[in-house]
């Protein structure tokens, strides 16, 4: 599916998005910039924007990876285009089986895929063991308002609309009503810092973004 879709991947992204995906990104980075991590890795990357984000963090190298080969070859692209290739490098790689040592990153990000983890806890419990005791987790993902009239509009928009228009634009007939699905399926808020807690990390923390259309997480793995 999204091999299928990378091509227009971005620009779908944006213009549902209103580009206000591009403002989470940056506030997540500049959450993440504070702990000065030096090794970062970007699981579910897609086409790299998060892990593009991130190698502005001064002294930074970013490693992302992902499952769909079309998604990366697309953000490799982008990554020369802007003459990143020397700090963000992208691979081919499982989320829930990630292959790197024991405790190697300062860092993991991830935006709006840990809804796509066939397992969320095995997903979860893989980025602790990269990470360095003191390492921080840094998630974006999409969520649902629960406050009148956000939730409403978000409802109709999310279900009716965006479906529709992400078909028309990816011509993918799946895609886009996939993304409603697994959002409605995702555990939110304090359900997502408990299955956090359960997978090692302390420290975690929620943030509604823009009226609770998205939600920023953030944890340590501990000493």
């Amino acid at each position: 599916m999204f091999d299928n879709i990378s091509g227009r991947y971005d620009q779908l992204n944006h213009l549902l998005s209103l580009g206000i995906d591009k403002l989470w990104r940056k506030k997540a980075i500049r959450h993440l910039e504070r702990f000065k991590p030096s090794r970062i890795l970007d699981v579910a990357t897609g086409t790299g924007d998060f892990a593009i984000q991130a190698s502005k963090i001064d002294q930074s190298s970013v490693i992302g990876v992902d499952i769909s080969e079309g998604m990366l070859e697309a953000g490799r692209k982008k990554i020369q285009r802007l003459g990143l290739t020397e700090r963000v490098r992208l691979e081919n790689g499982d989320s829930e089986n990630l292959q790197f040592e024991d405790n190697y990153f300062d860092a993991v990000i991830v935006a709006f895929g840990v809804r796509n983890f066939e397992d969320l806890d095995k997903g979860l419990k893989e980025i602790n063991r990269v990470l360095k005791p003191g390492g921080r987790l840094v998630v974006l993902e999409i969520s649902e308002p629960d406050k009148f009239p956000w939730k409403q509009l978000f409802d109709f928009y999310f279900k009716r609309i965006l479906p529709i228009t992400g078909k028309i634009i990816s011509g993918d007939s799946h895609a886009y009503t996939y993304l409603p699905e697994s959002v409605s399926a995702f555990p939110k808020g304090k359900a997502f810092l408990n299955r956090l807690a359960n997978c090692g990390f302390e420290q975690a923390t929620w943030e509604r973004l823009t009226f609770g259309i998205c939600a920023f997480y953030s944890a340590e793995k501990p000493y």
